[in-house]
């Protein structure tokens, strides 16, 4: 789960480092906002693979965990 926290730090820093330089950068109101909103939508589906991913990961290692688990009580039952 740590990666996960890092990668959501990463991409925090990357989204409010594109948005400074996007609302600092010289351009009309109009285009500034629409950079703002592809932006977003950039970050937010990139958020959205890699905790779907971190979700996959969790989901495996539980299934692991899981698993073992009942091969250990199984061991312990016989």
């Amino acid at each position: 789960m740590e990666s996960g926290k890092v990668m959501l730090g990463i991409l925090g820093g990357l989204a409010a480092g594109a948005l400074l330089g996007v609302l600092f950068a010289p351009a009309k109101g109009s285009k500034t906002r629409k950079k703002i909103l592809k932006k977003g939508k950039d970050y937010s589906d990139s958020l959205k693979h890699n905790i779907e991913e971190v979700y996959k990961d969790g989901i495996t290692k539980y299934d692991g965990l899981l698993s073992d688990g009942k091969e250990k009580i199984a061991e312990r039952d016989v």
